[in-house]
């Protein structure tokens, strides 16, 4: 197949299509410009703590340029490549969401092309391609943005530093692959979504659920929270005086917070199917009838929609948890300091360095939120058009609008208000499991000699004041980011229900 061909096929369709280009590439450009600003930051080099002579630490020569202490230290800057990168993962999210923008019309199209002739190799291809150069075509225009907000957002402090890293190109291996992540996997998703027609065209199969999905994400959750806690489980001393390296605790926590994230996401399909049957056994009138039967139809349905958004909710709900122990120790300290110290001077913490950095991780998190409900929009609005006869042949048989509006409502929130609640109580355990009160100061365990061992020197008991502070639980903060979430959600149900007034006109029953 010559190259035109396949470009000519790959654009091909109709203006459901041709949205779906637009708004594959609109996403992988948002990734694109995501992931090249995590790139940005991890090639700084510089910025490292070192121990001087007198005995005090001075920060190393290189980043004397920068005013924010996230970009000059060295040990922050994983901190903000954290926070870019999960910014970019809902927006990867949203692109995978818009590849799925009109598939059955997709779908029918292939299987023409297959059945007039087409190899498996080349349905591929063009599945493949379609995808891909929209999201290479994306990229590219995410990487134009980022040049010209390079120029934009040359801010710099009274002291003439930058407050971004405006004077920095990624390395180019980093830059590479940033601008190729995104049309790979949209390209790997497009061929996977396309998979059963590249099989054979006529493969119809009728699938009937006989059991629902069991409560098993919940054993996710459970092994994501102790896994979280992982290092202080461990044994201080093992045998032949290996200890647990410096990067172990790193590893766990990420591991359980993708455990949890995980189990929340599957969850949403035991909770729809359970939510389906109480609807079937206990709902009155026709919408919640309709509504728990398409429940139990398709359970996964909430897990494939609502992943990114769920996966937001968890990690703002973490960081929220983060911030009420943050603040703790830090009243903690304080108090110790003004016990101890009569001039009553405190700990001398930069308290308002700490939660600043917390606040952009939490806008990280609402621009996440909103760009997943975005995703959840495209699909919600997808869904409603490709079922648009059905709902035409309803309404012709006498079903009221406001009755479909209303399973529309039920299907959405029915499952989505435990799912939330879910993810902000699993998200906010998570820095709970690491305690529920600060303690400063109180009795403790001293080696009379400082030069002898620490294993058999004699010890002496200190008795200093004690301060014990609980870690509150942030309810207002996490009533916030679930309220933002169901508001997003309304909205979206919203729009939905405008379109379902489109997509229910009888001159449906006349098209095919």
């Amino acid at each position: 197949m010559k190259f035109s061909t396949l470009a000519r096929l790959s654009l091909a369709g109709n203006r459901t299509d041709r949205l779906r280009t637009v708004l594959t590439a609109a996403s992988a450009a948002l990734a694109a410009l995501a992931l090249l600003a995590a790139a940005t930051v991890a090639s700084i080099t510089g910025g490292a703590w070192l121990d001087s002579p007198t005995g005090l630490r001075t920060l190393g020569p290189g980043t004397e340029q920068y005013a924010s202490p996230l970009l000059y230290e060295a040990g922050l800057r994983p901190g903000v490549i954290f926070a870019l990168v999960a910014l970019a993962l809902p927006i990867l999210a949203l692109a995978g969401q818009c590849i799925r923008l009109g598939a059955p019309a997709r779908d029918r199209r292939l299987a023409a092309l297959r059945l007039g002739g087409a190899t498996p190799g080349q349905a591929v291809l063009i599945a493949g391609a379609e995808t891909a150069v929209a999201s290479l075509l994306g990229s590219v225009a995410g990487f134009v943005l980022f040049l010209g907000l390079r120029e934009l957002l040359d801010f710099r402090s009274a002291d003439g530093r930058l407050w971004l890293p405006v004077d920095q190109m990624p390395n180019v291996f980093l830059l590479v692959g940033a601008l190729l992540l995104v049309p790979v996997l949209a390209g790997a998703i497009g061929v996977l979504l396309m998979r059963r027609v590249v099989i054979t065209p006529l493969g119809v199969v009728r699938r009937v659920r006989e059991d629902g999905p069991g409560p098993w994400p919940g054993i996710l959750i459970g092994v994501g929270l102790v896994g979280f806690i992982g290092p202080d489980l461990l044994p201080d001393g093992w045998p032949g005086g290996w200890e647990v390296p410096e990067w172990a605790p790193l590893v766990f926590m990420g591991a359980g917070v993708l455990l949890v994230m995980t189990g929340v996401v599957l969850g949403v399909g035991w909770i729809s199917y359970t939510a389906g049957r109480l609807l079937r056994r206990f709902g009155r009138g026709p919408a919640t009838l309709l509504a728990g039967g398409r429940l139990m139809a398709d359970p996964w349905n909430g897990s494939r929609t609502l992943g990114a958004l769920l996966g937001a909710l968890v990690f703002g709900a973490g960081t929220l948890g983060f911030r009420a122990m943050l603040a703790a120790d830090f009243e903690a300290s304080e108090k110790y300091s003004r016990l101890t110290d009569p001039t009553g001077l405190g700990s001398g913490y930069d308290t308002e360095f700490y939660f600043g950095a917390i606040r952009l991780v939490m806008v990280a998190v609402s621009v996440g939120m909103a760009v997943a409900a975005a995703g959840v929009l495209v699909v919600f609005v997808e869904g409603i058009v490709a079922r648009r006869r059905a709902y035409a042949a309803l309404t012709a048989a006498g079903v009221p609008r406001r009755t479909l509006s209303a399973v529309l409502l039920w299907h959405t929130f029915v499952p989505l208000v435990p799912a939330v609640l879910l993810a902000l109580g699993a998200g906010a355990s998570l820095f709970r499991m690491t305690g529920t009160e600060a303690r400063m100061g109180g009795t403790t365990e001293v080696c009379i000699d400082p030069a002898a061992d620490l294993a058999t020197c004699a010890t002496q008991t200190l008795v200093e004041p004690g301060v014990v502070v609980p870690i509150q639980i942030p309810f207002d903060g996490l009533a916030l980011l679930g309220g933002g979430a169901l508001l997003a959600m309304l909205v979206v149900v919203g729009v939905g229900a405008a379109v379902l007034r489109t997509s229910t006109d009888l001159e449906e029953l006349r098209i095919g």
